[in-house]
């Protein structure tokens, strides 16, 4: 069996996950993840943030339910409203920090997440994924390189449809998986011991 964590580097919602998450994967090291982006904003939803007018009011919902941060240099992107959010190249960043540690997928997610929601560093920029691998110890330039190349182009939309192939509708969505068996244990929002319920069940005999 193994998790497969399907979110959107610019979703809330995910940030807001992150503490889920990290109790999960210290709980289960025995357990893999498989990180898969999603596409959140693509297409013609790459617009100004300030198209998105429930933001703010979803934020404050999200940290009062999860208590995530959200920092003042990113607070700062929502007011001037001009930052365009790109999931397809926020997909090519997380590809590119996944192929440098894949067993480190989960954490490295959210240290990209905390990038821009706490740090307010935009997802489109090699330097932004430059720092996020320097600070995790990785090679930041051959992380560059990957965000940059072709390769990470190509992984990301095999994560689209690898998402979608699953069945995942929104983000964060944590799945068990195990062989052909997809079971949801988590959508939208849990907490960890929410989590850890619905896995006993499945290693139940």
């Amino acid at each position: 069996m193994k998790l497969v964590y399907a979110f959107d580097a610019y979703c809330g919602w995910s940030h807001g996950f992150s503490g889920t998450l990290s109790e999960i994967v210290s709980r289960h090291p025995e357990i893999p993840v498989e990180v898969v982006s999603g596409g959140l904003f693509t297409g013609s939803r790459r617009v100004p943030i300030s198209q998105f007018g429930y933001v703010q009011g979803a934020n404050a919902q999200i940290a009062e339910l999860t208590g995530a941060e959200f920092g003042g240099a990113y607070e700062d992107l929502i007011a001037d409203g001009s930052f365009v959010m790109d999931s397809e190249v926020a997909a090519h960043g997380v590809a590119a920090l996944r192929e440098a540690a894949p067993a480190r997928a989960a954490e490295l997610a959210i240290a990209l997440q905390r990038a821009f929601y706490v740090d307010g560093l935009s997802l489109s920029d090699p330097a932004t994924y430059r720092k996020v691998a320097e600070t995790a110890g990785l090679d930041a330039d051959a992380v560059v390189a990957a965000f940059e190349g072709p390769g990470a182009r190509d992984a990301a939309g095999v994560d689209f449809h690898r998402a979608a192939s699953l069945g995942v509708t929104g983000f964060p969505t944590l799945l068990a998986v195990d062989g052909d068996r997809v079971t949801d244990l988590a959508r939208g929002h849990a907490t960890a011991d929410e989590v850890d319920q619905r896995l006993a069940t499945l290693r139940t005999p």
